[in-house]
């Protein structure tokens, strides 16, 4: 195995080690670059794309909910659950996995993963077709069969991109993320074209299909090898073997997403899921820019996961790159949260400002260490996923179902609070076993740090308001927000973005660590 400057370590090997016959350099497309230098520039490239593609998604949702009422908007996400739930377990780390191993013909272990991912995604279609009417009876709701069928073409597609790996797994990040940009922009120009429109949620619901079917068929024409089915029994064990765990994981989460939806509906109706619905979708922006990091730098970790050190300094700082973004946006979000319904939204959406506030509080805590699962996949411990998720299901069932029958939407937002306490809890105990000398405490204020003077700052002007609010006094406050964030960061981290500036630049001379 190589170090992040190209040269052989002398470290000792882990168990199943022997089968890594790559080079760095043979791995992964560094172009006389160091790892460090490498992974800096693709983590820009990735921002550039993630941050630009997240933000067209969240402004794709907020102009359909401008065009549909909170009912459709509940009804889509009733129909968007249910196509999800039947084929989530599709994506049970077939692509982790193809990244993570060091075949010596890379061609032939790109086409046996190409043969599992299709395998795996063809019967999900004929799932999806027959379970959709399933839900239809659960919910009580027939009239998500005709969409709900529909969007399960967006199965078939989902099987397609899988040569955009290829150039994950060698960090050629400008190719990929250009291919994969295909699917979110043709979803946008459709679902937005449909909206104004007229069509409801079948904009939401064809915009997506076309979206995944052209992005699909453009990744088929980009793939540098031969595509081709192979069949092997040894990587359908190994595949399995890394799999299972997150197989349990997503089942997890799907048993919670279901339990939520379900309950919801019973409780506050399809207004208050539409709630639901749109308070995770303005908090995913956050976990969208944070895989930003993840991303970039797994086939890094992948490729240098005998070394201890470089795994530990990896961790530590990507999580405080992103949480740079992430703790003051989760914190911003809730601030600014009664202002975005007032002047953005509308007041339909006015139901739904309490669970914007606390999911972008908890999308900011979600930042802390939120990378986790990368390392551990990277290393092949892939069972603390199962432990997390199962622990996250019970205490939803526990806590978050009785208090949403008891409490409306207040409860279901004391039961998201109550399972991101307790995945907070398992993170901790399992990064402090994988690297000794962790500690969460610390790294958590660190992480908080920048965010407390830009929320007393904003807090401070509104003291001195009188109760009227205006749009350009909130552009204001977000300016303030947003000036004294960026002060307090290069304050606290001035040498992480030095760092990475030298890495960026390209200087002659290679900068320190910070």
């Amino acid at each position: 195995m190589a170090d992040p400057s190209g040269r052989t370590s002398t470290s000792p090997q882990p168990v199943g080690a022997a089968a890594d016959v790559e080079t760095l350099d043979e791995r992964l497309s560094l172009r006389g670059r160091s790892l460090r230098a490498h992974t800096a520039r693709g983590t820009i490239i990735n921002a550039a794309f993630n941050i630009g593609l997240a933000g067209l998604g969240l402004i794709r949702q907020l102009l359909v909910a401008v065009f549909l009422t909170a009912s459709e908007f509940g009804l889509w996400g009733v129909i968007y659950v249910s196509v999800i739930t039947l084929i989530v377990f599709k994506e049970v780390g077939i692509s982790d996995k193809f990244i993570q191993q060091s075949e010596s013909d890379q061609e032939v272990a790109f086409q046996k993963a190409f043969t599992l991912n299709l395998l795996w995604t063809l019967p999900f279609f004929f799932v999806a077709l027959g379970g959709i009417p399933i839900f239809a009876l659960i919910y009580g709701r027939p009239d998500i069969i005709a969409p709900g069928s529909v969007l399960a073409l967006a199965v078939l597609a989902s099987g397609l991109s899988s040569p955009t790996w290829i150039f994950y797994r060698q960090m050629r990040f400008a190719r990929q993320r250009t291919l994969q940009a295909v699917d979110p922009i043709v979803a946008f120009v459709v679902t937005v074209a449909l909206a104004v429109a007229g069509a409801g949620y079948w904009s939401l619901i064809i915009g997506g299909v076309c979206g995944m079917w052209v992005g699909g068929l453009v990744a088929l024409r980009a793939c540098p090898y031969r595509l081709k089915l192979v069949f092997d029994r040894l990587a359908v064990r190994e595949y399995f073997s890394f799999s299972w765990p997150l197989l349990i994981s997503t089942g997890s989460g799907v048993v919670v997403l279901q339990a939520g939806i379900l309950t919801g509906e019973a409780v506050v109706g399809l207004a208050g899921v539409g709630a639901i619905g749109l308070a995770s979708t303005i908090a995913r922006f956050t976990e969208r820019v944070d895989q930003i990091v993840t991303q970039t730098i797994y086939p890094a970790v992948c490729a240098v996961r005998d070394r201890a050190d470089l795994l530990f300094e990896a961790f530590t700082k990507s999580n405080r790159l992103a949480l740079m973004w992430g703790m003051p946006f989760g914190v911003g979000l809730a601030v600014f949260a009664p202002d975005l319904v007032e002047f953005v939204l509308g007041e339909k959406w006015r139901v739904a400002t309490g669970l914007i506030q606390v999911f972008g509080i908890l999308a900011g805590i979600n930042q802390i260490a939120f990378n986790w699962t990368a390392f551990l996949r990277a290393v092949g411990q892939t069972r603390p996923f199962a432990v997390s998720g199962i622990l996250g299901m019970v205490t939803f069932l526990a806590v978050g179902v009785p208090m949403t029958i008891a409490y409306g939407l207040t409860g279901y937002a004391v039961g998201v609070i109550a399972v991101t306490v307790v995945d907070m809890v398992v993170r901790t105990y399992f990064l402090a076993r994988l690297f000794s000398g962790f500690e969460m405490l610390r790294h958590s204020a660190r992480a908080m740090a920048p965010s407390l003077p830009a929320v007393a700052a904003v807090l401070g002007v509104r003291l001195l308001e009188g109760s009227d609010r205006s749009g350009g006094l909130v552009i204001a406050e977000l300016v303030l927000y947003t000036v004294v964030t960026l002060i307090a960061t290069w304050a606290a981290e001035r040498a992480l973005l030095r760092e990475v500036g030298g890495y960026l630049r390209r200087a002659a001379g290679a900068p320190q660590p910070a």
